[in-house]
């Protein structure tokens, strides 16, 4: 059945990121589903021919390298992971080019670490060859560079959901698709009797959160709640998000067509320009502002520059020019911004009017501690 939001959704979705993760790509034993790559892979074809845009982010390669290498257990010392995801990825690229080359597209290896989308130049150089690939007709197959990426293989601030958003918002691309092993978010376990599937998300809060599930042991490592902090950050950007089965046959093909599958997160507010989108969620914080409720109230529901008599305190070491989080007394991330002024003279100037920088400081070159068209604005 087909519906009026999700066509709009579709409609608009000139690109689209697709996130599939390895529980959809493996057996049950961890090998490589090799018919389920095919079967994705052509759908992704069937959706460039009709004039969509497609960017492919897999998981998949430490699964592919353990099939390879006749492991039937995970390894945990991360050279040894850093060997089998190495091995799987040559696997795993030659599965998807197998079928991308009978329907006459070509897949393109990037391989990119936290360094990629932090450093600005570098951030600008992937928008730009993922382009230039789009342009070719070649479909970039995106992963995480587990040879040398120490904190995607043994934490999870790398994993593939958040690589996909960071991406998604790279790109502007107004719909990520996460593919999962369930369909979608469910109210509870998904194989519960009671649990029901929701079909659409508004926001993304304290309830939303609550039918997270813990999972299992296996060799996915997000979950669904790396799948809705993946979601916050690309629907606080201004984009859409659907989260379903990647084990259902022709799921690519009935959301391009606007059909009820999974579940749905809309878009909060505007878009946002490309170079806040890197502001607020690519690059990395360097410290922290925290800051009192009127300056809260003034960055959030007045869209203000932070001053620097709305600062409580300062955390970190941080120089002129860095990007720095700005935090509510509640600890809760508000923002985040590049500052004009280092820690040291932050300490000094909080809590004053810049009428008093000159006296304090011996000079006073900006009115504002972090400039508005400086900051991205994280909570509505």
């Amino acid at each position: 059945m087909k519906d009026l939001l999700r066509q709009e959704v579709s409609t608009a979705a000139h690109t689209i990121v697709v996130k599939v993760g390895t529980r959809v790509l493996t057996h049950a034993n961890g090998t490589l589903n090799l018919s389920r790559i095919s079967c994705l892979a052509e759908e992704i074809c069937e959706l460039i021919e009709r004039g969509r845009r497609m960017v492919l982010v897999s998981s998949g390669a430490v699964g592919a390298g353990m099939s390879q290498l006749g492991l039937r257990e995970r390894p945990h010392d991360v050279a040894q992971l850093q060997a089998v995801a190495a091995v799987g990825q040559a696997r795993l690229i030659e599965a998807y080019d197998g079928t991308f080359r009978k329907h006459g597209h070509t897949a393109a290896q990037v391989l990119l670490t936290a360094d990629d989308v932090d450093h600005r130049t570098r951030y600008l150089n992937v928008r730009n060859t993922i382009r230039a690939l789009l342009d070719y007709r070649a479909v970039p197959i995106i992963n995480e560079n587990d040879t040398v990426a120490v904190d995607e293989l043994v934490a999870t601030f790398g994993d593939n959901d958040r690589l996909a958003a960071l991406l998604t918002n790279l790109l502007r691309a107004p719909l990520l698709v996460i593919l999962s092993d369930v369909e979608g978010l469910f109210t509870g376990a998904p194989d519960h009797p009671d649990s029901r599937l929701v079909s659409t998300v508004t926001e993304i809060d304290s309830t939303v959160l609550s039918y997270v599930q813990r999972r299992g042991s296996g060799p996915g490592k997000g979950g669904m709640a790396s799948k809705l902090n993946a979601a916050r950050i690309v629907t606080t950007a201004g984009e859409n998000v659907i989260i379903a089965s990647g084990r259902q046959p022709g799921v690519l093909r009935q959301i391009a067509d606007g059909h009820l599958v999974g579940t749905l997160v809309l878009a909060h507010g505007k878009s946002i320009s490309a170079r806040k989108r890197w502001i607020g969620f690519s690059a990395q914080s360097c410290g922290n502002l925290i800051v009192d409720a009127g300056a809260r109230d003034a960055i959030v529901k007045q869209g203000r520059s932070l001053l620097a008599i709305g600062i409580v305190r300062t955390e970190g070491a941080f120089q002129k020019g860095d990007l720095v989080t700005v935090s509510d007394g509640e600890g809760a991330e508000i923002a985040r911004g590049l500052t004009n002024y280092h820690a040291q003279d932050i300490e000094r100037i909080k809590g004053l009017h810049s009428d008093r920088f000159a006296q304090v400081l011996g000079h006073r070159p900006y009115e504002e501690v972090i400039h508005r068209d400086n900051m991205a604005v994280l909570t509505h």
